[in-house]
Parts: C-alpha cells; structure tokens; sequence
C-alpha cells in the first residue's frame, strides 16, 4: 500500500470517527461539516481506485 493510500484510508477512518462523536453528541452543525467531508474522501478514493470497506456510520 502507498502512502497516499495509506493516508487517505486513515483520514476516511479519522472522519468516520468524528462523525460518529459528533452524532453522539448531538451536535447537527458538526454532522454535516463531517459527512461532507467524509463524502469527499469517499469520492476521492473512488477517483483513484482506494476501495474503502463498508463504512460502521
């Protein structure tokens, strides 16, 4: 594995994270920021063929 694949992964893994906090924690505003960015890293990957495994959020 590259390291921008490597990288990406663990931003995709970090994200997933903090969404699922931010879902705890009630806090809407931080959701959307979170899943847009989640939606970006997932699309990134996409465009460079990083295969992302099924999302826990």
């Amino acid at each position: 594995m590259d390291a921008f694949t490597a990288g990406l992964l663990q931003r995709i893994r970090a994200t997933e994270s903090d969404l699922s906090r931010a879902r705890d924690e009630g806090d809407d505003f931080l959701v959307e920021v979170e899943q847009a960015e989640l939606d970006d890293l997932r699309r990134l990957a996409a465009e460079h063929g990083v295969e992302v495994t099924a999302s826990r959020v």
